[in-house]
């Protein structure tokens, strides 16, 4: 289940820098160029995904052509975030608004087993989208838009009628997969919401044949040590950049 690295073309305007990299090396490159390229705008200089899902873009390469093309996806009223395996530079026509380091986690071994003790755990669908937008809004697992609960399957824990947690998926690589939109309500943390969520949303990756892998700000100890215990062990720190006009 380990994914394969792959070889870029060689360098050109449009093509990528050339050699060997893991597509986790430059993720969102990697995503709207393979399996998730019906998501993106652009064309093979530069692509971002669908406003609707996310504000995630990438150039082919940092050559004056690819940097205007990525310039020029920037929205008029929002930021675009940058995601790379090395620090990024600004794009001529546009400002940085946030720079971070990012650890990238990689799923070893099987994921943990469901236990008798976890809550229910319930598929979302559209019908959920103002709820997980509104639970985003709050815990801030990351970029939220209106689609983004469509990236892939999400799911919750629901008590009383109310969402009080979720998890989901995000990014696509060859044969793996990104757990995302992690994010439970302030009053009801310390529950294990969290912990269930994610290890059924492995095992559902797993059961796909795909790998799970994940980001997390590399100064979150606390959700690094949960990804951890979950069987998550770092791969390597990224870099993101959030620009806009």
């Amino acid at each position: 289940m380990r994914p394969e690295t792959y070889a870029t073309p060689s360098a050109s305007e449009e093509g990528p820098i050339g050699g060997d990299h893991h597509p986790l090396d430059r993720p969102v490159w990697s995503m709207l160029t393979g399996r998730q390229a019906h998501l993106a705008e652009g064309d093979t200089r530069a692509v971002r995904i669908d406003r609707r899902y996310g504000p995630f873009g990438a150039a082919a390469n940092q050559r004056a052509g690819a940097q205007a093309a990525l310039a020029a996806l920037v929205p008029d009223d929002g930021e675009l975030w940058i995601v790379e395996d090395e620090p990024w530079p600004v794009p001529p026509g546009t400002r940085e608004v946030k720079r971070a380091l990012l650890a990238q986690m990689v799923a070893v071994g099987a994921p943990p087993p469901a236990s008798d003790s976890e809550p229910p755990v319930i598929p979302l669908s559209d019908a959920d989208a103002a709820e997980m937008a509104a639970l985003a809004g709050h815990a801030r697992p990351g970029p939220w838009r209106p689609a983004t609960h469509r990236y892939g399957p999400f799911f919750g824990v629901r008590e009383g009628g109310r969402l009080l947690a979720m998890a989901g998926q995000r990014m696509l690589m060859p044969g793996m997969a990104e757990v995302s939109g992690v994010a439970t309500w302030a009053d009801c943390r310390g529950r294990g919401f969290a912990r269930a969520l994610i290890g059924h949303v492995m095992r559902a990756m797993v059961a796909r044949g795909e790998q799970p892998f994940l980001h997390s700000y590399a100064d979150n100890a606390g959700a690094i040590a949960l990804y951890e215990s979950l069987g998550f062990r770092i791969r390597r720190q990224v870099h993101v950049l959030a620009i806009v006009r």
